[in-house]
C-alpha cells in the first residue's frame, strides 16, 4: 500500500459516521486530484484575492470563505492561523452549504495551493515554513 492510500484511509477513519456537509463541485467540473478545502475569515480572504494570480471555486458562508484545493495540499505545509484546512472539502459544524461566489472558467475547481498559501502568509504576517531558520536542538 502506498503512502497516499494510507493517508486517505486514516482520514476516512477519523471522519464521523454522520454524513458530513461537503462543498459541492459545480456541474461540468472534475476533481482528478481529489478535493480538500481551506477556510479563511472573510476579512483575510478579501485581502488574499488581490494577491492570487488565479482562483478556483470559492464559497462563502458569511463569516468564512472556502477555497477548493487538490487533496493533500496540507502535506508539508503548515497553514497559518486563522486558516482551517479540511480534508474532503468538509464544512464542519455547518447547517447548510456555503454559497458559491466564484467559479473559474475551465474543467477543474482548484485554486493553486502554493499561491493560496503564500497569499495567506502575506496577509497574516506569517513567514512561510520553508523560509524559517532552523533552530539548534
Amino acid at each position: 500500500m502506498q503512502l497516499d492510500s494510507l493517508v486517505g484511509l486514516a482520514r476516512r477513519y477519523r471522519t464521523p459516521h454522520r454524513s458530513p456537509l461537503r462543498l459541492s463541485v459545480p456541474d461540468g467540473m472534475t476533481v482528478p486530484l481529489g478535493c480538500d478545502a481551506v477556510s479563511v475569515p472573510e476579512s483575510f480572504a478579501r485581502a488574499m484575492t488581490r494577491r492570487l494570480p488565479r482562483m478556483g471555486c470559492v464559497y462563502a458562508d458569511g463569516a468564512n470563505w472556502w477555497w477548493l484545493v487538490p487533496s493533500d495540499s496540507d502535506v508539508a505545509l503548515e497553514w497559518p492561523a486563522p486558516a482551517r484546512y479540511t480534508a474532503g472539502a468538509v464544512v464542519p459544524d455547518a447547517r447548510r452549504a456555503p454559497d458559491l461566489i466564484h467559479c473559474p472558467d475551465g474543467a477543474v475547481p482548484y485554486t493553486p495551493p502554493i499561491p493560496l498559501y503564500l497569499a495567506l502568509c502575506r496577509v497574516t504576517g506569517t513567514t512561510p515554513a520553508w523560509s524559517r531558520s532552523v533552530g539548534t536542538p
